[in-house]
Formats: structure tokens, C-alpha cells, sequence
């Protein structure tokens, strides 16, 4: 039998061991990581909320956010709810540096995911070290190749097929089924064009005509100055419009008004070439139809997409009342493949886990891209090609010949390829599993 000193010392261990045990239940599972508590994973984006582009692409974080709603609902990631902090960058890089200042050092986010726009994403790296600081930088919302660069830039991943391949597809397609015609390029003058430019150069188009206009100089009246004085005397067959929405409306609005197409019309590349917000602006379906498109995903206005309809469904219950057009669709896409990649890095989240766990399992996530992801231990590359259509008379994008050809390639001198890829499933409720 325990005597009573004996008795009063295991009642005593016994006290310490339950309370103990308590306080170890009630912290988290890790040890603390920036951004991330037992209940919550913060995340930013900067965006362009206010200025010019704004009506197009601020539509980018409300998307996002109506899908981590959607998951937040249906469980979280693993029992954590993700909160999307937005900041808007009016489309201004000096405004991008500031904002992405603010999401890490006073709202300290766990992670910058869905950063859009070029010079405005490549001032922000710069200024503020994502890189060096090891904050993971997911899925930037812009096709500049120099993202997907891992040496340069090594927590950042790209999403969007880069630029430099979209230039190249699109020349391939003009020298297979265009060849001899007189084109012209109609391009942004910055590090978007500069890519494009460098992919066109390297397969070996040249043009007739190339207009470069600083951003902001895009207006109905640029545009008529563009076609009077070096389209219509150039006597063009194909233009190219290598540009935001934005410009690619002034463009086709004013030629429709001064009833003028190029004799084989016209080339929309993937950035300006969502007919919804075309439409929206003004653009007349005439002018659009006919048309040659690029996307690397369903067009917004495909009834019979699984990933259009859940996607659809999602949008308008937690934003009812809005248009659901292709960079809303964009923006859920990549809500999605963050879901999975936040997943993928495990119950214990850390940025190293998260960074690691898209180079490792991030090809494999289901996605509404018809072409493949290309994530691996030394690649950064999202999306790496498109599939080409033209525009019917309702504006909708369908496949040349109603048959959806994908064509692959990289940023560099590789050759492109045309290449057949099944898309994964839909997850059930659009809701991912990683299984």
C-alpha cells in the first residue's frame, strides 16, 4: 500500500500530467508560420481595383474569393478557412510595390497568389524580395516567361502560358494556314510586348507593320489614327492584336465604325480576346465574328464544360448578379489550384512545404486548362500551349473545324508541337480532394 506522502505525489503528477496535456490540445498543431493559424491561412493579391483596366481585371480577386468562400463553406483546408486580402494597384508598378509591401509586412500574409499584370508583378519582386524572403508568390496572373524563371525568381510560379509561346503558336498557325499574307502586329510597348515580340522573332515571323503603343495610349482615337495611317495603306491581310481588352475594344469598335476589317481579319491573342468584356465594351458581334482566338481554357460561354457549369453556379451564388465572363473563370482556376496546392503541403503548412508540394504534385492538379501543367523539380511553368478557334456570330469561341487541336511549346526554341491531352475530372462539387 502507497503511504500518504506516496498517494499526495502521484494525485500531484497526475494533476500536472492532465493540465499538461490541456494546454498541449489547445495550441496548434505547428509551430507558428506567417500568415497561418489553427483556424485560418491568410493569403494577398494586388490587383488593379480602380484606373483603367479595372472594369476587366478587378474582377480578378472577387472571383477568387467566391471560390475559397465556396471551401470555406464545405470544410476549409483541413479545417483552416482561407482569407483573401485584396489591394488594389490601379495597374501602376509603383502602387504594386507598395501594396505588396503592405500584404507582407502588415497584414502578413502566408503566401502572394494571383498577382496581375507585368511591369507591375516584375516591379514588386524587385523591390521587395518575395524570393529572398521565401514567400511563396503562386500562380502570377500575367504570360511574362521571366516569371517561370526558378533561378531568378524561385518561390514564384507562373500559370498562364507565357507570352513567348502564345507568339509562337500564333506563327505557326499564320505560316500553316496564312502563308504570303501581309500581317500586322499591333503591341503594348513593355516587357508584355517585348515577350511577345521575342517569341514571334524566334520562329521567324516578320511583319509588314508593327504599331507599339505606350500603355494608356490606347483610345478610339489612337485607334483610328492606327488604321487610317498604317493599316488601310499598308493593305493588310491579318492583324494581330497583342494587347489588353482594353485596346483590343478601341480597336475592333473603331473599325467597325469606319466599316474596315483586314482582308483575312483579325488575330485576338488570349489577353484581350475575352468576347464577353468585348461585347460589354461595345465591340458590335459583326466586327468579332470570324475572328482567330487563342485559349488555353473552355470558352466562358460553353454550356457543356463541367468545369464552366460548376464554376458558374459557384460565381453566382456568392456574387450574384455579376457576368461571368473568361477572367472570372481565370480567377477561379486559379482559387482551385491553390486549394489543391495548400492541400498538397499537408496539415502542418509551412511555405517551404507549400513550395515544395507544387514542384512535386502540381502537374497532377485538376484544372479547367485543357493543356497540361508542366510543375516539376525544375520547372516553374503552368500552362504551357493553346488550342485555336474563331469567334461565331454570338461571340463565343469555338474550336476551327469543331475540333479543339491543342498545341504545345516552350519559351524558348523549342518547336511547336500539337499534342493530345485528356484534362482531369472535375472534382465532385468542385471541391478537390488530391486523391
Amino acid at each position: 500500500m502507497m503511504g500518504n506522502t506516496t498517494r499526495k505525489r502521484a494525485i500531484l503528477a497526475s494533476a500536472l500530467l492532465a493540465i499538461t496535456g490541456l494546454f498541449a490540445s489547445a495550441l496548434p498543431a505547428q509551430a507558428a508560420e506567417v500568415g497561418v493559424t489553427a483556424k485560418e491561412i491568410k493569403l494577398g493579391i494586388t490587383s488593379p481595383l480602380s484606373g483603367r483596366v479595372a472594369a476587366v481585371y478587378g474582377k480578378v480577386p472577387g472571383a477568387m474569393n467566391a471560390y475559397f468562400q465556396h471551401v470555406n463553406d464545405n470544410g476549409g483546408v483541413y479545417g483552416r478557412s482561407i482569407k483573401l486580402i485584396s489591394k488594389d494597384d490601379a495597374y501602376l508598378p509603383t502602387s504594386a510595390v507598395a501594396q505588396t509591401n503592405q500584404l507582407i509586412l502588415k497584414d502578413k500574409v502566408f503566401a502572394i497568389v494571383g498577382a496581375l499584370g507585368t511591369a507591375n508583378h516584375l516591379a514588386a519582386l524587385r523591390s521587395t524580395n518575395l524570393s529572398g524572403r521565401g514567400i511563396p508568390d503562386l500562380f502570377v496572373n500575367t504570360g511574362f516567361s521571366g516569371f517561370a524563371d526558378p533561378k531568378k525568381y524561385k518561390t514564384t510560379f507562373a500559370v498562364l502560358p507565357s507570352y513567348r509561346m502564345e507568339a509562337k503558336i500564333m506563327a505557326k498557325y499564320i505560316k500553316d494556314n496564312l502563308p504570303g499574307k501581309k500581317i500586322a502586329l499591333i503591341v503594348q510597348d513593355d516587357d508584355f510586348g517585348i515577350d511577345a515580340a521575342a517569341g514571334f522573332a524566334q520562329a521567324g515571323l516578320t511583319f509588314e507593320k508593327t504599331i507599339k503603343f505606350p500603355v494608356g495610349r490606347d483610345t478610339a482615337a489612337d485607334a483610328q489614327g492606327w488604321i487610317t495611317n498604317t493599316l488601310k495603306p499598308a493593305n493588310i491581310d491579318l492583324a494581330i492584336v497583342f494587347a489588353t481588352t482594353s485596346t483590343t475594344a478601341a480597336l475592333l469598335g473603331t473599325s467597325a465604325a469606319l466599316g474596315y476589317r483586314p482582308t483575312s481579319g483579325w488575330m485576338l491573342g488570349s489577353v484581350g480576346g475575352d468576347s464577353n468584356t468585348l461585347i460589354a465594351g461595345r465591340v458590335p458581334l459583326a466586327i468579332l465574328n470570324g475572328a482567330i482566338g487563342f485559349n488555353f481554357a473552355p470558352d466562358p460561354q460553353d454550356p457543356t464544360d463541367e468545369y464552366v457549369a460548376e464554376f458558374k453556379k459557384i460565381y453566382a451564388k456568392y456574387v450574384p448578379g455579376s457576368t461571368f465572363d473568361l477572367t472570372v473563370l481565370q480567377g477561379m482556376n486559379t482559387a482551385m489550384l491553390t486549394v489543391q496546392a495548400l492541400r498538397a503541403a499537408g496539415k502542418n503548412l509551412t511555405r517551404k512545404g507549400l513550395i515544395a508540394a507544387i514542384k512535386a504534385k502540381g502537374s497532377t492538379f485538376a484544372s479547367a486548362g485543357f493543356t497540361p501543367l508542366k510543375y516539376s523539380n525544375t520547372s516553374h511553368v503552368g500552362y504551357n500551349g493553346y488550342w485555336i478557334g474563331k469567334y461565331s456570330a454570338t461571340g463565343a469561341l469555338l474550336p476551327i473545324d469543331g475540333k479543339r487541336t491543342i498545341y504545345t511549346t516552350d519559351s524558348g526554341s523549342g518547336a511547336v508541337k500539337v499534342i493530345t491531352s485528356s484534362r482531369a475530372k472535375l472534382p465532385k462539387d468542385g471541391l478537390p480532394t488530391n486523391k
